[in-house]
């Protein structure tokens, strides 16, 4: 029985994702497989390879033939290098920096604003605006009322200044 390593596609519209498994060259490509040896995920940065080595070996060692894209990437883990008995087995697989914990980037992030200076909150100048407005209205309106007194006093005084001279 002729048996291949190939590849088995997974994943959505535009976002494929592989299985990496040894079947029968006779099925079809997503059909029933003997064995699944990894992962391949090429839509992310880098590649997310993951291949178990040990298997892959025996398996090509039995004589299992890898498709041209499974053989790209045997050569890229460096399992291809290591079954061919070639020197610099060690590959050219990138891997990607491990995200911080969620926990971590909180604790970051409340570190820094714990060091900031504190200022008043928006609302409390907002409201200290609002005071003030009201403080300089209440001004202006005790002003025009010292106006309206004034003009009256006077007017009262050149009334009383009319009437005498009559």
């Amino acid at each position: 029985m002729a048996v291949k390593i190939k590849l088995t596609r997974l994943g959505k519209i535009r976002n494929p994702q592989y299985r990496i498994i040894v079947a029968d060259a006779r099925n079809r490509r997503d059909g029933r497989a003997i064995e699944t040896l990894g992962l391949y995920r090429p839509k992310e940065n880098p590649s997310f390879i993951e291949l178990d080595s040990e298997r892959a070996q025996y398996w090509l060692g039995v004589g299992a033939q890898p498709t041209e894209a499974v053989e790209a990437i045997l050569k890229v883990t460096g399992d291809w290098q290591k079954f061919k008995g070639i020197e610099g087995a060690e590959g050219t697989l990138k891997t990607a920096e491990p995200k911080p914990s969620k926990l971590d980037l909180f604790n970051k992030a409340l570190e820094e604003a714990s060091n900031e200076p504190t200022a008043e909150a928006i609302t409390t100048k907002r409201k200290a605006d609002k005071a003030k407005k009201a403080e300089e209205k209440a001004a202006a309106e005790a002003a025009s009322a010292e106006a309206e007194v004034e003009e009256g006093a006077a007017g009262a005084e050149a009334a009383e200044e009319t009437k005498t001279e009559e």
